[in-house]
């Protein structure tokens, strides 16, 4: 969901009351036949990790892009993560950095704040939640667009998920060798001003050579067309990367235009909290403005192979210590 910055990030200013009103039949008919009820449990075997998608969960991606796995984290998971976001802005004081995140003003996305967040965790206001005087419009709680990079690095409730068994041999049946998480994000999507982001690929931020980024995005609470749930172009990953987004010595930037969408093409995929959305580095895929009077919070990962892959020098990750890779299948 993703960009999110980033990207899981990116957020304009489009309308979202075409989609809120929307009724497609076809469109929930495909995304029911693509949900699964939950991964099968990981088998601890003396090789090592095992993957816990089945065959058909593995076909459905490779089809269609994306996939849907109910029940993915559990309550007390959510709960755990949820009650630690609490703390951490509870302990942030938001005079300590005017940073906004905005895709609009690519701008403020070259700041050296932005960048240092590859390694550290971050805070990014909501661009809607600032006043023409720099101040904020309301408690911090609420005006918080989201928390990134390295939660599951550096915060240990955070890392337990990101690192967990499940995580892991996801990536395992998806065919990765030696993945490592390279970005997380805790994305608030406020009410009222939670920003939209954008049709865009992951891989146009996190390119490898092959490409290998593969989106996690975890509902915390409940995703609705109304609260601003994902949206996705089927099967759009076989199309192939449409553009990259370029950190250069002035600054970031995208290499070539952003094409056109028609948003009929697009599907909502409404989950409950504790669902898991895995997504394609080349799937199209968007998320419109919160308006209603609830919140919408996910967490978001996004891994890339590091075996036979080579991290392009020009992403807007430059990190200064390599991250550490959930496993090896060398090792396995």
């Amino acid at each position: 969901m993703t960009f999110w910055v980033f990207l899981h990030f990116l957020h304009s200013g489009n309308s979202i009351h075409f989609h809120r009103n929307r009724k497609n039949i076809f469109a929930t008919q495909i995304i029911e036949s693509f949900r699964q009820s939950s991964v099968s449990q990981p088998k601890a075997t003396a090789m090592g990790i095992v993957g816990n998608l089945s065959p058909q969960q593995r076909q459905s991606f490779d089809s269609q892009g994306f996939l849907v796995i109910e029940s993915f984290a559990s309550p007390a998971e959510i709960e755990a993560m949820r009650k630690r976001m609490d703390g951490m802005l509870q302990a942030f004081d938001p005079t300590t950095t005017a940073s906004i995140f905005s895709t609009k003003n690519q701008v403020k996305l070259t700041s050296e704040y932005f960048y240092e967040s590859a390694e550290n965790i971050s805070f990014f206001f909501e661009e809607k939640a600032i006043d023409d005087n720099g101040n904020l419009k309301q408690p911090k709680e609420l005006s918080i667009n989201k928390v990134g990079h390295a939660l599951h690095e550096i915060d240990p409730v955070f890392k337990e998920f990101s690192c967990s068994e499940k995580v892991s041999s996801l990536l395992f049946s998806l065919g990765y060798k030696k993945p490592v998480i390279i970005q997380s994000m805790y994305i608030f999507k406020q009410p009222g001003i939670g920003g939209e982001v954008t049709p865009h690929q992951d891989n146009s931020f996190l390119y490898t050579e092959p490409k290998t980024c593969t989106g996690l995005w975890l509902a915390l609470e409940d995703a609705t067309v109304v609260n601003g749930c994902l949206w996705a172009i089927p099967e759009s990953q076989k199309n192939g990367l449409v553009r990259r987004f370029i950190r250069g010595d002035d600054g970031v930037y995208f290499d070539r235009p952003s094409l056109s969408y028609d948003q009929k093409d697009f599907v909502p995929i409404e989950v409950k909290a504790g669902s898991l959305v895995v997504i394609h580095g080349d799937l199209i895929h968007q998320s419109f403005e919160n308006q209603s009077s609830n919140s919408r919070h996910a967490y978001s990962l996004h891994a890339v192979d590091t075996d036979g892959c080579k991290w392009a020098e020009d992403n807007w990750i430059r990190r200064k210590v390599e991250p550490e890779p959930l496993y090896s299948s060398g090792q396995t």
